[in-house]
């Protein structure tokens, strides 16, 4: 019930909660939504123009749940959910076949709480769905190198023609997710596997012709339909968004060598202070000479090529590394389940660590500005925390983290509820920005709005919420229209006579009226 509950609640509960964040968010559901209303699956278009940053995997996943939903952001974001879900029962049934039933529930409750995949998974976004179908890859790839084999197969088995079809159908679905990088990091992690195992001849099987075939067939008609209609598609999307994206600084996403190490902790929290547990076991497995065990190797080798795959790139973004996050899963399950059996020692050390990491988190929710609205989610927190760590200290691993677990799953759900979510997309998303106009001016219209100086990310989700490119204001205009504007410029439009509503809620937009419209009476109502 824990484990449903989990999977429930970390990848799926409130995924409308909170307006599109982000420059990202509202320009892939503007071109998922074109993809449903124009029915062209193909040419990927934002404002009506050919857009080709991205593949189309995620296009389409949002485009069917618009059609089946109805367009809003929790159908833009079910297709990261849904994808995250069947990672971790993809990866759970491997780490089942790999290290046992203690570990595969331990990975089917530690993983889907981590910021990363909670985060990513509540986002309108190419990374969780490449993520997903690079991991399920992954494990399929796993079964072909005969990693899954025990006592009960035979020696030298047949390779296995299920998990080659499967290999390359989601090996394909990667790169239709974003690109050819699915190849390099799954080819790469696999060969120093290789290296490291001497498993030359396993490692071969992945290119027999039946996983060549099945990648083909998923992957390459759209890219052939795509360029036959769009002469540009392959300089724009493989030279541009490829090639220059990762040896250029041309997109000025730059950042230094380490970046990804401080990115991997934050992405695996509450459960990166396992990661010193890890590093003992290796350790001690190096010492005793039984760092030999190919699964681990395998994992060891698909974290640490992604990790430096992207460190190498000049342009770096936090969600480039998030396919590393699950293989990183499975050893923090495997340390875990290792304490919780008693075969390491440890125990009371995770679960203290694990309480004093939570209180932590409540009390930095708690000194937050706006903590008023999320004093429920930081309290679960803190009082989880607490009740965590003493159990921890009392050798009640296993109890510790059940507790720890309700308190994160507590908290989530108060996050994005109540008054903690209004403060939440408040601080994030232009949504509640329109709200305020609709309550402040009776007479709103959407068509009159236009935006002045507004950050980017803000301007994109105007423009999708009000389904048109929305223009920029000049003072030149005299028409009734409403500006849409950072605070920032605030004293710059009352200056030239404009409406400003004292913004008492601190919203990073503010909705000022153009003075060549007539007021009215609820002109100076507050915003709710």
């Amino acid at each position: 019930m824990l484990i449903l509950a989990t999977l429930y609640v970390c990848y799926f509960s409130h995924l409308g909660a909170i307006g599109f964040v982000g420059p990202d968010e509202p320009r892939y559901a503007w071109i998922a939504r074109d993809m449903a209303e124009t029915g062209d699956w193909v040419t990927p278009r934002l404002y009506g123009k050919p857009w080709f940053e991205k593949p189309v995997l995620y296009y389409w996943g949002a485009a069917l749940c618009f059609r089946l939903f109805g367009v809003s952001e929790a159908a833009a974001r079910l297709p990261s959910a849904v994808s995250a879900l069947l990672a971790t029962l993809a990866l759970a049934w491997l780490a089942l076949s790999l290290y046992g039933a203690e570990t595969a529930r331990w990975l089917l409750l530690l993983l889907p709480t981590t910021v990363g995949m909670v985060g990513f998974s509540h986002a309108a976004a190419t990374d969780m769905p490449f993520s997903g179908m690079f991991t399920i890859a992954m494990v399929c790839a796993a079964v072909v190198l005969g990693l899954t084999r025990n006592q009960n197969t035979p020696i030298l088995p047949h390779t296995p023609s299920l998990a080659l079809i499967l290999f390359g159908f989601f090996l394909g679905l990667a790169v239709l997710a974003k690109g050819p990088a699915a190849i390099l990091l799954s080819g790469g992690a696999i060969f120093f596997w290789a290296l490291f195992t001497k498993g030359w001849r396993d490692a071969f099987r992945l290119l027999h012709p039946a996983a060549i075939a099945s990648f083909c067939l998923t992957a390459l008609p759209w890219y052939i339909l795509c360029a036959r209609r769009n002469p540009d598609f392959f300089r724009v999307f493989i030279i541009e968004h490829n090639f220059k994206r990762y040896l250029t600084p041309e997109f000025h996403h730059i950042q230094p060598f380490w970046y990804y190490i401080p990115i991997l902790l934050l992405a695996l929290l509450p459960w990166s202070f396992t990661i010193a547990s890890i590093g003992g076991d290796f350790r001690r497995a190096v010492g005793a000479g039984t760092l030999t065990f190919p699964s681990d190797i395998y994992f060891a080798c698909w974290i640490a090529f992604v990790f430096l795959f992207f460190s190498a790139s000049k342009s770096k973004l936090p969600g480039y590394v998030l396919p590393a996050i699950p293989a990183m899963g499975v050893f923090v399950s495997q340390s875990v389940s290792l304490r919780i059996r008693k075969t390491v020692q440890g125990q009371s050390w995770i679960g203290i660590t694990s309480g004093i990491v939570l209180f932590a988190l409540g009390v930095l929710i708690f000194l937050r500005p706006d903590s008023s609205r999320l004093t429920s989610p930081a309290l679960a927190f803190m009082g989880g925390g607490l009740v965590t760590a003493v159990l921890g200290n009392l050798r009640r691993l296993s109890s510790s983290l059940v507790i720890a677990m309700l308190a994160i799953l507590a908290a989530i759900n108060l996050s994005l509820s109540g008054a903690s979510v209004q403060a939440i997309d408040y601080s994030l998303s232009a949504r509640s920005a329109i709200e305020a106009a609709r309550i402040t001016w009776s007479d709103y219209s959407p068509e009159q709005s236009t935006v002045f100086k507004l950050p980017r990310s803000f301007q994109y989700s105007l423009n999708f919420y009000f389904h048109r490119e929305v223009p920029e204001w000049s003072p030149d205009w005299s028409a009734p229209r409403w500006v849409f504007a950072s605070p920032e410029e605030e004293f710059q439009l009352r200056n030239r006579g404009l409406n400003c509503p004292f913004n008492t809620l601190r919203h990073p937009v503010i909705v000022c009226r153009n003075p060549g419209s007539a007021d009215g009476a609820n002109s100076g109502r507050q915003p709710h």
